[in-house]
């Protein structure tokens, strides 16, 4: 990290909106508008139930970096047009370091220093300003009038169990110093595995962010025949979702793919914007990301009438079987890679049934073939957290190649797509995409589905619907 990063920040939020009208500044006006205020809130929280579980995973890492004075920085507001910001998130790392969520401080880093025997951890953060700071009124970015108050060192320091310093003074502590932060590799490497194991509070949190999703799949279910009134009616089925990520959560863990017909063949849809019509199916993926900031990731497809056909029935019960398949496998000793195995072995078996393979299904899973990969290009899995995709920076051999072990979180999500423009897919076939995916968590002897509450057979599907829609 550059001493100028934190200087050149601040030159950028003193410069925002300079070309809307300004408040007055005379010392008159200032100090005016800086008296008469009762006093703030000073109160200081209870220490949070994440604080003991942030503090044992700084240990973990001063340990790997010993001898080092280690950054690890919460990232700026990011621009959305102009002076107009996205909602700010802070990087994951951060927040699993610091236990700070989603009331986390834009520009806030955390300081491990483990150049001594006693590692010491301190987080620098920009804390409220004063009534008489022009920043109070006059930053339309961060100050008070704005965008609200934010909390005093001593309020974060209470609530996170961390010494906490002004972030005017990160500078002055770092200057001269040689620091390891994440654009340093094996730091980045390292953070990332230290959540492929998930500890207690984390696999709370994730039942929180499941049950959340769940609550969102059901507002879902009971919009669908709004949606097939409305040209866009995905965008309805996706503001279903989102209603409830932010009235349960803090946000949508990721954009809401709401995929209607042959929108489901196109892996990542997040436009949105087609009709949902009767007799097609809607391939729903989406997560709720709660205040902690850990997310879940649910996919759902769904009869928009209420009732599959035959083909999509078969099609759909495909998909289940292949996922089965990996449940099936799924525990404790198994190496990750083996999970995708095992779903394509089902489907592999499925579309050299149905007669689209050029060889039997045993020759198409050699590696140099994977013919039925065509109609399944993605993974089976990925690890899952904090970021929907966790873990994304782990060496390949403690991610694809590692065992499972109990407190890991990853998804099981086969899939098959078959694009209307593919002749080599039987014609009933053309124009459907269907994926199924859960949530599981390792337990001791195999794999606990932490979104079962959602159903998964077709049959299930169709109650749960007709339960839903009635």
């Amino acid at each position: 990290m550059s001493d100028k990063s934190t200087p050149a920040r601040e030159e950028r939020i003193e410069d925002r909106g300079t070309n809307r009208s300004r408040t007055p500044q005379s010392q008159k006006f200032l100090d005016y508008i800086g008296s008469g205020w009762a006093d703030s809130d000073t109160a200081l929280p209870a220490r949070a139930e994440v604080a003991s579980f942030a503090a044992a995973r700084r240990t973990a890492v001063a340990k790997e970096f010993a001898g080092k004075l280690i950054l690890i920085a919460a990232g700026p507001l990011l621009a959305r047009s102009n002076d107009t910001d996205y909602r700010f998130r802070a990087h994951s790392a951060f927040a699993h370091l610091t236990g700070w969520g989603s009331d986390s401080v834009a520009d806030s880093v955390l300081v491990i220093d483990a150049r001594k025997t006693e590692s010491e951890s301190i987080l620098f953060f920009r804390e409220t300003a004063g009534k008489t700071s022009q920043e109070f009124f006059a930053n339309p970015t961060i100050g008070e009038f704005w965008v609200g108050q934010r909390p005093s060192l001593e309020q974060v320091s209470a609530l996170l169990d961390l010494p906490t310093k002004s972030l005017g003074n990160l500078a002055g502590f770092i200057e001269g110093v040689e620091v390891v932060d994440l654009s340093n590799e094996k730091l980045s490497e390292f953070v990332s595995e230290l959540r492929l194991v998930k500890d207690s509070y984390e696999i709370a949190e994730m039942r929180k962010a499941v049950a959340a999703s769940i609550e969102g799949f059901e507002e879902v279910a009971r919009n669908l025949s709004a949606a097939t009134k409305h040209p866009r009616g995905e965008r309805i089925v996706e503001a279903a979702f989102f209603a409830k990520a932010r009235a349960e959560g803090n946000e949508l863990g990721y954009d809401t793919i709401a995929a209607a017909g042959a929108h489901a063949c196109t892996l990542h849809w997040i436009i949105n914007d087609g009709e949902v019509k009767n007799g097609e199916l809607i391939l729903v993926d989406a997560g709720v990301e709660v205040d902690s900031l850990y997310t879940a990731d649910i996919t759902r497809t769904l009869p928009i009438n209420g009732k599959f056909t035959d083909t999509q029935r078969m099609l759909y019960e495909a998909v289940r079987e292949a996922a089965d398949a990996a449940f099936a496998i799924a525990k404790p000793g198994i190496k990750f890679r083996e999970i995708h195995a095992a779903a394509m072995k089902v489907i592999a078996a499925k579309t050299a049934e149905w007669g689209m393979l050029p060889v039997s299904a045993e020759d198409s899973l050699e590696p140099d073939n994977q013919f039925h990969r065509r109609w399944m290009i993605h993974g089976t899995s990925h690890h899952l957290g904090l970021d929907v995709h966790d873990c994304a920076h782990a060496r390949r051999e403690m991610y694809l190649e590692g065992e499972l072990k109990p407190g890991m979180i990853f998804t099981i999500e086969p899939g098959l797509y078959f694009h209307q423009n593919d002749l080599l897919a039987p014609l009933e076939f053309r124009g459907i995409g269907i994926r199924i995916e859960d949530d599981v968590l390792v337990t001791e002897t195999g794999v606990e589905n932490l979104s079962a509450a959602l159903p998964r057979s077709a049959a299930e599907i169709e109650k749960w619907l007709a339960k839903l829609t009635s």
